[in-house]
């Protein structure tokens, strides 16, 4: 099962792609930080943009270590510091295919720029060397909608279909051990 299946996280950026519903986002900016709140899984990426530098290599996030500045009216966010259980999409936003995988590589640098008082244009360009021959970016526009409203979005309530899988997979595992 995917982090997002199990309500662990849909990633960054997997997070600010379009997913099935609750594609909403929050952006909030306060004295040395910008907050990327986003409706699916409740997620909140606090963001500092005081110029403090990345936490030391060991330090190892499901999104990431993020850091952020302004270049010019460009909101650019740079995230290393990943661990290798995330992944950068999951199915809503890669099609057919269960999701795509993350290394501690990965590098990933967003761009969010006002394009109009109601668009954004979002770019992330992701660098995994041992996932990929070179980086690439992706470009989504995000859209205000002033009728939009941010609901909770509550992962598992009642879904016992979660634990059944995983109970099912610990299962499986032990079968498979050698005795």
């Amino acid at each position: 099962m995917s982090v997002w299946d199990r309500c662990i996280t849909r990633g960054a950026p997997a997070g600010m792609f379009p997913a099935g519903y609750n594609n909403a986002h929050q952006i909030i900016q306060t004295p040395g930080y910008v907050v990327i709140h986003s409706e699916m899984i409740h997620e909140a990426r606090i963001i500092p943009i005081d110029g403090r530098p990345h936490a030391p290599e060991h330090v190892r996030r499901w999104n990431g270590d993020p850091r952020g500045r302004w270049d010019g009216k460009t909101l650019v966010v740079d995230t290393k510091n990943y661990n290798d259980k995330g992944w950068i999409s999951t199915s809503a936003a890669g099609g057919r295919i269960k999701g795509i995988l993350q290394t501690e590589s990965l590098h990933v640098v967003e761009r969010l720029t006002p394009i109009d008082a109601d668009t954004i244009d979002y770019q992330a360009t992701i660098d995994d060397p041992k996932m990929y021959t070179r980086p690439w970016t992706v470009s989504i526009p995000l859209h205000r909608d002033p009728m939009y409203r941010i609901y909770e979005y509550a992962c598992h309530e009642g879904n016992r279909s979660v634990g059944n899988i995983l109970r099912d997979a610990r299962s499986l595992e032990k079968r498979a051990e050698p005795r």
